[in-house]
Formats: C-alpha cells, structure tokens, sequence
C-alpha cells in the first residue's frame, strides 16, 4: 500500500520493526490473506464424510501456497453425523498440529439453517435442510472445543432470532446467507444480533423482483459485514464493484472455494450436492441446474487479481480486503493481524507483481515461519 522499501525484522514470530532501506526492493510484501469461507480445495474436501487429520493438513498447506495465511475451514448442511464428524476431525487437527491451529481462525458452519427453497438454497441438499436448533448448535460447539467462530443461517426460519441472539451472547458472529427474507426480517436479524451477510448476491433466485428484495436490503445495511467472491462467475465485476462501493471498510474478498479448486475441468459426483460441472473456465454448476453454483473453484489469489485487472481497486486495495478487512470482522486486528508493522504477527506474503497484471505468491510466513517458499 506504501511501496516503501522496508526490511521487516521479525522475533519469537512478531514484526519488531520495519528498517527503512535504500537498497533496490527486489519483492512485494503485504499482509497473509484471510479466507473466511474455505469448503475445500486442491481435491481436499474439508466436508467429507470420511474426512481425516491428514485431509484438513493438505487442504491447510494448500492455501499457504496461495498466500492464505489463516482461514475459516466451513462445514455446510449435511446429515447431523456427518457435520459432527467434520466438525470434530477439524477441531482435533488443530488440537494436534501447531500450524493448523495457528492458521485456523475458527469453524464456519454454513446451513442447515437457511432456506429451503430453489434458488436461495443453492447447492446445498434438500434432505438436510432444517430449522435452527440450539441444542444442536450446543452438539456442534462441544465437537468443536469451543472453536466455532461463525453461523451462516436464514433469518426468516423459524427460531433464528433467539437462535442469532445466542450467538451473539457467546461472541459467534451471525450471518446472512441462502435466505428468502424480507427487508423486515433481515432488520430484526440485524437487531438481533447479525453482522455480515455470507456471499452476498449469492445464495439466491435466479430471478427476483428488482426492488426491494433482499440484496438490496443487505447492501444497504451499513452495520453488516459483506463477504463477496470475485471469480467472476458468482458476480459480474460491475456487481462486484458496486457493492464493493457501497460497502467500503466492510467488503471482504473471499473464495468459497471447494474441494474442485485447482481440479481439471469434468463432471463430477459429489456426496453434498450430487453431480457438478466444473468447465474449462472455471465455472462450477450443479450438472442439473446450470445457473446454480455449486461453490467456487478459484483460490482467494487468483480472485484478487481478477478484481484488481478489472480496475476496481488496486492490487494492494484488493489485498486489504482480503486481510485487513476480515481481521476487523473477527477482532483480530486488535493484535495487529491484517498489518505489517511493529507488534503485530509476522504473518505476510512475499509475491511478485507482473507487468500484465498478474502475481506470484513467493513465499507465505506464518508467525515468522516460512510455511511456503516457491
């Protein structure tokens, strides 16, 4: 954000200082990215029903080498034994590995709570669609030692508000995803305790009425966090900038990346949604439903550089949102998380940045650890 040459001195894994240099910088640096919405990826899918220690690992190693530095691994709807077990698989892959458990901000869980019409339901199975729960909230909290960090649920289902207002009592934040609700219940949900809305534009009818409707009511709330994708399928760039512009300090990139991230082009067979086509160019859809997106298959870096080639911010304004921007929805940057500068984790990426507008992820440092070198 400076173009400073700096050299940044690191101790016992925090920045100590930044040493102004007059030698010619030979890389970028920046802020690790934070993904706050990770199903999988690399062919490593965290919701498996056999999912495994080693899974969660690879998948975790993967994102290093796109210069993730922490991440919410998001478990979706699901039977209720098989959310428990990716939950609990997850959970003790942090207990056991010190880099997972430095990476992984907390658990994501995405539905069953949401809506279980066409369209806002998205890809996720009918079967499992359910009403809140709190005592099954309470199941998933115990599985999880106390690591969930986020809801994704509708708030028009019935106990979703007392359900949202638990969350906020135990400092879980709330949001707003797959839903079909009206301007009034996304209101109470937002007094009740909401603060972002998941994949905004997303997660929705094909077609809706143009106004009002619940996009525009979520965009126009200026007390929700909004985590938009930028893969350039899950919104066109003009969407993506507008409601890039009207959220500002609240627009958060992430990937909703799934297992078929980095995966050849195919058809596939899924045991969360069925059969899904991932095309050539990346668009992944339910095989029967074309224009039903059954998740992303574009690393949080690759959607970056898409936002920043198609001129709505800077590669390093682009980076914020994806750091510094999701940091100050989990409270992390009280630490100094999202930054470079005394104090704060030495956590950053060392990337270079190409004349056509693309970049290289380097090397990705976690806690002052090298846990990615090209």
């Amino acid at each position: 954000m400076t173009g400073q040459t700096v050299t940044v001195v690191v101790e016992d894994g925090k920045v100590v200082r930044l040493q102004p240099s007059n030698e010619e910088a030979e890389h970028w640096i920046a802020p690790g990215l934070i993904d706050v919405q990770v199903n999988g990826i690399g062919g490593f899918d965290l919701n498996d029903a056999q999912l495994t220690v080693d899974t969660v690992r690879q998948a975790a190693a993967v994102l290093h080498r796109g210069g993730v530095t922490r991440f919410c691994p998001t478990v979706v709807t699901g039977s209720k034994v098989r959310m428990l077990h990716c939950i609990r698989t997850i959970a003790q892959t942090c207990e056991s590995d010190p880099i997972v458990r430095n990476s992984v901000i907390g658990i994501h869980v995405e539905g069953p709570f949401i809506s279980a019409e066409d369209g806002p339901r998205g890809a996720h199975n009918l079967l499992y669609v359910r009403d809140p729960d709190w005592m099954e909230f309470l199941e998933w909290n115990e599985a999880a030692g106390g690591r969930i960090c986020k809801v994704t649920l509708a708030p028009e289902k019935p106990g979703a508000i007392p359900f949202i207002k638990n969350l906020r009592q135990l400092g879980i934040i709330a949001s707003i995803g797959h839903t079909a609700a009206s301007e009034e219940q996304i209101q109470a949900a937002v007094s009740a305790g909401v603060t972002m809305s998941t994949h905004l534009g997303n997660g929705a009818h094909p077609y809706i009425k143009r106004h009002p409707n619940y996009i525009w009511a979520q965009l126009a709330e200026d007390r929700l966090w909004a985590g938009l994708i930028p893969d350039g399928f899950h919104l066109p760039m003009s969407t993506l900038k507008v409601m890039i512009r009207a959220k500002g300090r609240k627009a958060i990139l992430t990937s909703d990346a799934v297992h078929l991230a980095g995966m050849p082009p195919g058809r596939y067979h899924t045991h969360i949604n069925d059969d899904v086509v991932l095309e050539e160019n990346g668009f992944l859809h339910l095989a029967s439903t074309p224009d039903i997106l059954a998740g992303s298959s574009t690393p949080l870096h690759v959607g970056i550089q898409n936002a920043a080639n198609a001129g709505i911010a800077s590669l390093g304004e682009c980076i914020t949102m994806a750091s510094l921007h999701p940091a100050e929805l989990f409270g992390l940057d009280r630490e100094g998380v999202g930054t470079i500068q005394p104090g704060s984790p030495a956590d950053f990426i060392v990337y270079d940045h190409h004349a056509d507008g693309g970049w290289t992820i380097l090397e990705t440092v976690l806690g002052g650890e090298s846990v990615y070198h090209l």
